[in-house]
């Protein structure tokens, strides 16, 4: 008997999307006592031979068995068997002796209970008599459930969190006004008294609570408090989880009980789910209304949405870019902000409405290991418009984002921290790129120290100075006598977005060679190409050189080797 208790008693977890009043859990109570245990050993070997007997031992148990009244087993006050459903009340003993009697009877609950119990007395009475419950409304809590102990040690003392969580009533809660001012309520208490934190430190969810209970007293002594054990508790929140403690056994063997009464006493009992399926109708028409409503749901998104998403004009690339200013850092000065626009090179164009411009917030920098770091988190955004009708042998440019750093003193007089471009990347996804920036100095101490008090600095008029500007027409740019000083760096993060019907066309993958698009897609496999023929035909060169600088005897005594060689 000992291998065949099931001593999983820890929780089960559950969830389900069907009403919880049609759960049902049928309870099989029932008391090991040598006697009974006896008679069911006998039963069991009647079963297995047949009722036939092999000496004395089998004819005294077999009287013991056939006369149980002599033993004192009686199925009917050892054994009991109901079937429960979802905070259905079962009284007990006790309860059904207190709610006899009106004048005990306080609350309205109490004399609900009476009238209940009145309507049992005149039908046929109470069917239970081990078995009982109490429900979410009943005044009732588990101590065993909150006093459990997290370790073995008997000096453990339970912490603030574990007294509240111990005391918390977790049921159904009424959202009360605070106040009387209704929506108007207060987010944040500045000023909590010690009685709101006992009260909101724990989350309390919603949760209903139910006991099924067992009388484990003996024959003619039912109904004392001390003999009340719980045989299973179920928790319900409102998110349709159900909590079973213990589960139900299913295939596992009995759950045990032991008594310590004036005998030692055993108790065994089972858990078993019974509640009644879904007939096949009742389960199609389900699935149809589910239908139906993802449906609905479905047509209505799309009404949201639209048929079709909005696509760029044929021969058109759109370039979306959500972009961010991440941080600035290794700047002389603190309170930094940094203005930055986008250049639009040849055939690109924007909506009327898009700036391409931006300033951030000013921002103190921290100290981030050995740097000081100015962490801007500035957002922005830019749509911007690709023609692919170009000519075949002019690759148009990427867009460039000018930016300059800028710093404020305590008199609000701005300086020029530095300058610095970034070119936008050529494939979408996220990128995270960081500039280095430099800013234009004079010669002698006489700039410096105006730059330090007085917030004067020299400027760029024109901040596409910083590559090579649009005014700009010759072969060369000759930037000698310049001088510049490199400061910080600036850390930019861009999330990419390429839209164009030429993706979708599948003529257009076959001549990725001939369109714009897979030219500006792969420019820098086009760049590195380029940088290895012309690293190639460096070498080349070199080697014609040398080749002709060289004797003619050794050339020729070179290739008559060659020659044999190859012979």
């Amino acid at each position: 008997m000992a291998e065949e208790w099931n001593r999983d008693t820890g929780e089960a977890v559950y969830r389900s999307r069907d009403p919880i009043k049609n759960l049902r859990l049928r309870v099989l109570l029932q008391r090991v006592s040598p006697v009974s245990a006896l008679v069911q050993r006998v039963q069991e070997e009647e079963r297995a031979g047949g009722g036939g007997g092999r000496g004395d031992g089998d004819l005294q148990l077999r009287s013991l068995h056939s006369n149980p009244a002599a033993s004192g087993y009686r199925p009917g006050d050892d054994e009991e068997e109901a079937v429960i459903g979802w905070q259905e009340k079962f009284f007990s003993q006790f309860e059904y002796e207190l709610y006899m009697n009106e004048v005990a009877c306080q609350t309205p609950l109490d004399r609900q209970y009476h009238q209940d119990v009145l309507s049992l007395e005149r039908t046929s009475g109470r069917k239970n008599r081990r078995i009982f419950t109490y429900t979410d409304y009943d005044r009732y809590t588990n101590l065993e459930e909150h006093c459990q102990s997290v370790t073995t040690s008997q000096q453990e003392t339970p912490t603030f969190l574990t007294e509240r969580m111990a005391n918390i009533r977790r049921r159904r809660q009424d959202r009360r006004q605070l106040d009387g001012v209704g929506m108007r309520t207060r987010l944040v208490t500045w000023n909590p008294s010690e009685e709101f934190v006992r009260h909101n430190h724990v989350i309390n969810t919603p949760v209903q609570t139910m006991y099924i209970m067992g009388d484990l007293g003996p024959s003619g002594k039912l109904g004392i408090r001390e003999n009340e054990h719980v045989l299973c508790t179920i928790r319900v929140d409102s998110n349709g989880v159900i909590t079973l403690k213990p589960d139900v056994t299913g295939t596992k063997g009995p759950y045990r009980l032991e008594v310590e009464s004036q005998r030692r006493e055993l108790w065994r009992y089972t858990l078993q789910h019974v509640s009644e399926g879904v007939q096949r109708e009742e389960q199609e028409r389900e699935q149809n209304i589910y239908m139906d409503l993802y449906s609905r749901h479905q047509e209505y998104l799309s009404s949201l949405v639209g048929s079709d998403f909005e696509m760029p004009p044929a021969g058109t690339l759109r370039l979306f870019v959500n972009g961010e200013v991440v941080s600035a850092q290794e700047y002389d000065f603190d309170n930094l902000y940094v203005h930055f626009f986008m250049e639009l090179p040849k055939y690109w164009s924007s909506p009327a409405f898009q700036e391409l411009s931006g300033v951030t917030q000013s921002c103190k920098t921290k100290t981030h290991g050995r740097e000081s770091v100015a962490y801007f988190c500035y957002p922005f955004s830019f749509e911007v418009f690709l023609s692919e009708e170009v000519e075949s042998d002019d690759v148009p440019q990427w867009p460039v984002l000018y930016f300059e750093v800028l710093s404020l003193d305590f008199w609000q007089r701005y300086r020029v921290e530095g300058y610095g471009s970034v070119v936008l990347p050529e494939t979408p996804g996220m990128h995270t790129l960081t500039a280095q920036t430099w800013r234009p100095v004079e010669l002698g101490t006489v700039s410096e120290l105006r730059r330090f008090f007085i917030g004067g600095s020299p400027e760029l008029e024109d901040m596409t100075y910083i590559r090579v500007p649009g005014t700009f027409q010759g072969e060369r740019l000759s930037r000698f006598g310049f001088r510049t000083q490199t400061t910080g760096s600036v850390t930019f993060r861009f999330h990419c977005v390429q839209q164009s019907r030429s993706f979708l066309d599948s003529s257009s993958l076959r001549k990725r060679m001939q369109s714009v698009l897979d030219r500006l897609g792969g420019s820098s496999q086009q760049s590195s190409i380029h940088n290895v023929l012309d690293a190639f035909q460096k070498a080349r060169r070199r080697m014609q050189q040398a080749r002709e600088s060289l004797p003619q005897d050794l050339l020729n005594t070179s290739k008559a080797s060659l020659q044999q060689s190859t012979a």
